[in-house]
């Protein structure tokens, strides 16, 4: 096998197909002398006259008529699973996404994303993944995950690709009515009032705290939280604030009687992107999975 030269077996099926020397040397593009030496190492390797000369033409020994089905099979199969560049037909895919992001940003994107997804690709299914930022690029080189959708600035290098989508910037969430805030936050208020802080593996939490921290302003921490979930109701039952990303707020307003206010400080924005592997840029599901995620995320440049 390994000195076996596989074009060989394209002489071969044309020979079978077409019984005839000039005829097979015309469908390969070459010339007679070079089809009959062909035919002559095709003869050595596998023992046998395979094709014998008679006036109708080239017949077929019992051991090429033996083979011919297996010859064909194995050149088809090339032609279709390795030389046919894949395709992703979407209305007919049976795939399974696996993508990286935030309990947060599942929030915020699932529900938009998978109306899109069912109806576009109904056999298709998404499976989302929480992942620190220490492990999500090793789960790319191992390609465990398709896409990575949030705010993830260490995720970079040569083998990892990007796409900026959406700025957010932060805002405070305080419940409606609040005794101690009149429609706006002061920087008095902001230091004096009680707060909650959700502290996940995210990063864009991390952007709050490091602000603060740089600009030396100081506040009480009533409540410290690993999980979003609790938070609207909480904020809409006490006197707490909480500092959040603008597209969370929204939500949590349509979850709770919260009212939605600028901070006193000038927090720096942050980028929404989707990232993927060197691997799967080429990758026709892939590619068609972050045109979607474009298309629905994607801010205008203006």
């Amino acid at each position: 096998m390994d000195s076996f030269d596989l074009n060989l077996l394209r002489v071969f099926d044309a020979l079978q197909r077409h019984g005839h020397l000039g005829k097979a040397a015309q469908e390969l593009n070459l010339s007679q002398p070079a089809v009959s030496y062909a035919l002559k190492r095709l003869r050595e390797d596998l023992g046998d006259a395979l094709f014998v000369k008679t006036r109708s033409g080239m017949q077929p020994t019992p051991r090429a008529t033996q083979l011919a089905p297996v010859i064909h099979s194995v050149l088809d199969a090339i032609q279709k699973r390795v030389l046919t560049t894949p395709i992703f037909e979407p209305e007919t895919a049976r795939r399974t996404f696996i993508v990286a992001m935030s309990d947060v940003g599942e929030m915020v994107a699932l529900p938009k994303l998978l109306q899109r997804l069912t109806s576009l690709a109904p056999g298709v299914n998404l499976t989302t993944v929480s992942l620190s930022p220490s492990e999500l690029l090793p789960a790319f080189q191992r390609s465990e995950v398709d896409l990575a959708i949030g705010y993830f600035p260490d995720l970079d290098g040569v083998d990892v690709f990007q796409q900026r989508l959406v700025r957010h910037s932060f805002v405070c969430l305080v419940r409606k009515h609040h005794p101690h805030i009149q429609g706006r936050l002061t920087k008095k208020l902001f230091c004096e009032l009680p707060h909650a802080l959700v502290k996940t593996e995210g990063r864009r939490e991390e952007m709050i705290e490091r602000f603060l921290k740089e600009h030396g302003i100081l506040r009480r921490v009533l409540l410290n939280t690993p999980h979003y979930l609790s938070i609207p109701m909480t904020i809409a039952s006490t006197d707490l604030i909480v500092t959040v990303s603008s597209d969370v707020a929204e939500i949590f307003a349509r979850m709770a009687d919260l009212e939605i206010l600028e901070p006193p400080f000038k927090m720096p924005p942050f980028d929404v992107r989707q990232y993927w592997h060197r691997s799967q840029q080429d990758d026709p599901g892939n590619q068609w999975l972050r045109g979607l995620v474009r298309d629905l995320f994607a801010q205008s440049p203006n």
